[in-house]
């Protein structure tokens, strides 16, 4: 019985921690200076672990910003600490994939598709470098595209050059974006499903576009 209590307890410090981290956007001003490391720490583990996709990045950025607006945050120092938790958390998730391929020497591995193991380096050299701009655009791919680019084994430099330009991109546009909107009571009310629209909206067409090429020879065949 008192074990039984003990897991409740647990689970329900778990469910208020998640609450907590997933709604923080709503509170930032409350925590004064500690807001911008609350921030960076969420920022750098959404970006570096694979396991924690569902982080609020884009949200939590946006309403950084619409804090900014009211003085309670600096735009300039939130991007300066927002870039480099970005730019940190990427790398950490590339290195940990490089060293588990590595690791693991998956190339003389009989369950991994050498093929696609293959294909998926070539594509990285080709297309890494917007791959990992625009992945930061894109919740869940965000935390996975280092990580695949290390297991790939595309090139650091390449991988470095294009993970600072996309933290930039990503954390300028959505603080100054909620800077500028994000006090707007339409947009404050109703940002989550904003955020939502906008991720399908960069999902869907590159879901279509591999069922395209996925379904399209059999459409070529000949009768």
């Amino acid at each position: 019985m008192l074990i039984e209590t003990v897991n409740m307890c647990d689970v329900d410090q778990l469910i208020s921690l998640f609450h907590f981290v997933m709604h923080i956007g709503d509170h930032l001003g409350e925590y004064g200076t500690l807001a911008y490391a609350i921030l960076s720490i969420i920022i750098f583990t959404e970006t570096a672990f694979v396991v924690f996709p569902f982080l609020p990045g884009d949200t939590l950025l946006f309403a950084a910003g619409a804090f900014c607006a009211t003085g309670q945050l600096s735009l300039v120092l939130l991007n300066i600490l927002i870039i480099s938790s970005a730019v940190l958390g990427n790398t950490v998730n590339f290195w940990i994939g490089k060293y588990l391929v590595d690791r693991i020497d998956i190339t003389k591995a009989k369950w991994i598709d050498q093929t696609a193991l293959e294909k998926t380096h070539l594509f990285f050299e080709k297309h890494g470098g917007k791959t990992i701009i625009l992945a930061r655009f894109v919740p869940l791919v965000r935390s996975f595209a280092p990580f695949v680019a290390g297991v790939s084994h595309m090139d650091h430099r390449k991988f470095q050059t294009f993970n600072v330009i996309g933290a930039i991109l990503w954390s300028g546009i959505l603080t100054v974006c909620g800077y500028f909107f994000g006090n707007l009571p339409f947009i404050r009310d109703n940002l989550n499903q904003i955020v939502l629209i906008g991720a399908l909206a960069a999902i869907v067409p590159t879901i279509i576009a591999g069922l395209w090429r996925f379904i399209q020879p059999l459409f070529n065949k000949n009768p």
